[in-house]
């Protein structure tokens, strides 16, 4: 790559999360790591640290509620904000994934989006025009190309470091 475009095109500040586990894990640890930088192991351990597990216990972290996810981004020094909520509407009055992307917002900020898929909920995770969740294995892809375009919204977050509040 030609050098004289590196200062007019910064790389890219978002990280893939890191599924250090060695097996399967859940869209709560998956959005976590793509915000934070952690491993999605530090990830569980934080979480089941506040569901007060004993310490031996270790089961996979499956099925996280928003004040869980809000827990583990304050631990990691980041803060969530509700933006959005929907709870309130029937499921297909709710607006699309691809619909919310069209509204304007902040290209600086993280948004963890609460989504329907089949009959449960599911974290997604949007800075800018790109999405990372499960799907995607943890990598950053363009909304665009990515799943979840139809899907109705329950709640949006937004996340910023703690001292940007």
């Amino acid at each position: 790559m030609d050098d004289r475009f590196s200062t007019v095109w910064p790389a890219s500040s978002l990280d893939s999360a890191k599924n250090d586990t060695g097996r399967v894990a859940f869209c709560g640890p998956y959005v976590l790591s793509a915000i934070t930088g952690f491993g999605i192991a530090k990830i569980e351990d934080v979480i089941r640290e506040g569901r007060e597990l004993p310490p031996h216990r270790k089961p996979v972290v499956k099925g996280t509620y928003a004040d869980e996810v809000e827990a583990a981004l304050s631990y990691f020094g980041y803060r969530m904000e509700l933006k959005e909520s929907h709870m309130h509407r029937a499921r297909k009055e709710r607006p699309t994934f691809w619909t919310w992307m069209q509204k304007p917002r902040n290209a600086w900020a993280y948004y963890i989006l609460a989504i329907h898929k089949g009959k449960e909920g599911h974290w997604i995770l949007v800075k800018g025009v790109k999405m990372c969740d499960t799907f995607t294995e943890g990598k950053w892809t363009f909304v665009v190309d990515g799943p979840h375009r139809g899907c109705r919204i329950m709640e949006v977050f937004e996340v910023r470091k703690a001292h940007d509040a």
